[in-house]
């Protein structure tokens, strides 16, 4: 059945909302699903060259006549949702909430963030892990989309929706969160984790769909891997922002800031041990390296790999034994191998 899967290799930030989105406009996709919290950001770049930060609505509903979905495994702050709704102009008709998906309340921010999680783990305390806790434990006062007034108007069932859609041979696009490297179930850096796990089999469930319906699942890389700032666990050959700028010889110096909290991202050269996991659990059927111009800054200019970016690249794919099916080379760029065919005489 019609579905891509979009899931993160490493610890988050690899760029899968600009790859979402990519995919659900090149393959006309009908719907997609946004799974897990507010508590990750997802970028992408409008037809204006706006950057848009979307902390709960899939990176696709910037494309005309795409349905969205917050399926039952989702975790809602109504307050940023509505936001979200009005910034980008989203229609009601175009958005569909699970009513079992769990409302983020004040009450379970103030507990993370009176809490000691911050320091322990660098979590972002949203309040969404509280509200995981509260819903494993079948707290009676969790609240469920089903009661939030706010959000009435776009409850609805949803798995209806979209077997129907399925069964017209319609595109999903599943925007997976933050990374396999977070994984509560999978990640060997226990208790440096999410609340939850991060892999395209737990994305399919917290959507409502079958692993029968998947026939594609992306796996998202970034060159120079990223942690959140503090105390959130190892981050193997760990560097800085300055050494990222110089070797790749930007003119403007390189720094990343976390799209929802704001403070400066760790930063490391890539290790293929994260990722070759990662592999061995999603099976991925294409797999994308972003940030490439981190290696390079000239191949953002050129949309195209440089000769040094290239050799990066081979590299990869021999400490991962698998091929890169795409290539991206900033922010707004991603590009097909099959679509490139260069030959050496051809790079800058």
């Amino acid at each position: 059945m019609p579905v891509t899967v979009v899931v993160g290799g490493q610890f988050g930030s690899e760029g899968k909302g600009k790859v979402a989105h990519f995919f659900a406009r090149e393959k006309r996709a009908t719907v997609a699903v946004r799974v897990g919290g507010f508590n990750s950001g997802h970028t992408v770049i409008s037809a204006s060259g706006t950057p848009i930060i979307l902390q709960q609505l899939p990176t696709a509903a910037l494309l005309p006549n795409v349905i969205c979905v917050l399926g039952a495994g989702s975790y809602i702050e109504p307050n940023i949702l509505i936001n979200e709704i009005t910034r980008i102009g989203l229609s009601k008709d175009r958005l569909l909430i699970d009513p079992n998906a769990v409302i983020v309340t004040e009450r379970e921010q103030i507990e993370e963030q009176t809490g000691s999680l911050g320091q322990s783990i660098g979590s972002t305390l949203s309040g969404t892990g509280a509200a995981v806790r509260r819903r494993i434990e079948r707290n009676s006062s969790v609240c469920l989309a089903k009661h939030e007034v706010s959000l009435q108007e776009f409850v609805k069932p949803v798995v209806p929706l979209m077997r129907s859609y399925l069964e017209a041979k319609e595109r999903i696009i599943v925007e997976g969160t933050q990374g396999f490297g977070l994984s509560l179930l999978h990640s060997s850096d226990y208790p440096y984790v999410t609340s939850r796990d991060t892999t395209a089999a737990g994305f399919i469930a917290e959507a409502g769909l079958s692993p029968l319906d998947v026939d594609e699942i992306v796996l998202v890389l970034r060159a120079f891997p990223i942690r959140v700032s503090g105390n959130s666990g190892p981050l193997p050959d760990e560097v800085d922002w300055q050494t990222v700028s110089c070797e790749s010889e930007v003119c403007t110096p390189i720094i990343e800031y976390t799209s929802v909290t704001k403070l400066i991202r760790r930063v490391a050269r890539f290790n293929p041990d994260v990722v070759r996991q990662a592999i061995l659990v999603n099976r991925p059927t294409h797999i994308v390296l972003n940030h490439l111009d981190y290696v390079d800054a000239r191949c953002n200019f050129l949309n195209r790999p440089t000769e040094k970016v290239s050799q990066f690249v081979a590299e990869v794919e021999s400490a991962l034994n698998s091929n890169i099916d795409y290539l991206g080379f900033g922010a707004a760029s991603l590009v097909s191998r099959n679509h490139l065919n260069l030959t050496s005489s051809q790079y800058e």
